[in-house]
């Protein structure tokens, strides 16, 4: 079982991807909580270049909730991880953690069904792009 899911979009700027990202999960109910701009910060903290790599953290409160509710230490677990990132070949590649695999560590039957619901729309965010 892969730990991911992704799409790469062609002709599609990296800054374009970013707000047609933050749209798809807002349409199936994330928010963004975290960005994390892996270019700047590797380049500010080891002064490397990098690619254009963005790590946006999505959070769907009514499932978290959920999540929190069946497992407390799931918070370890979230929010939902999203990367955009530019590839060599001109494309941006869109990929998110598939719940379900992240979870499988955690034997409790009322997180897999949250996981198996946010799963669902984090497949239809990418499937939208």
């Amino acid at each position: 079982m892969s730990y991911y899911f992704s799409k790469t979009l062609s002709g599609v700027s990296f800054d374009d991807a970013i707000q047609r990202v933050t749209q798809a999960l807002q349409a199936e109910g994330f928010g963004i909580l975290t960005e994390i701009d892996v270019q700047a910060t590797l380049k500010k903290k080891l002064d490397v270049d990098f690619r254009k790599y963005r790590i946006l953290g999505a959070c769907n409160p009514p499932f978290a909730y959920q999540a929190l509710q069946a497992e407390d230490k799931i918070g370890t677990m979230l929010p939902c991880n999203v990367i955009v990132q530019e590839q060599a070949s001109g494309g941006v590649e869109v990929a998110a953690i598939d719940p379900v695999a992240s979870m499988m560590a955690v034997d409790n039957p009322k997180l897999r069904e949250v996981a198996d619901l946010v799963r669902q729309k984090l497949q239809k965010v990418i499937a939208h792009l």
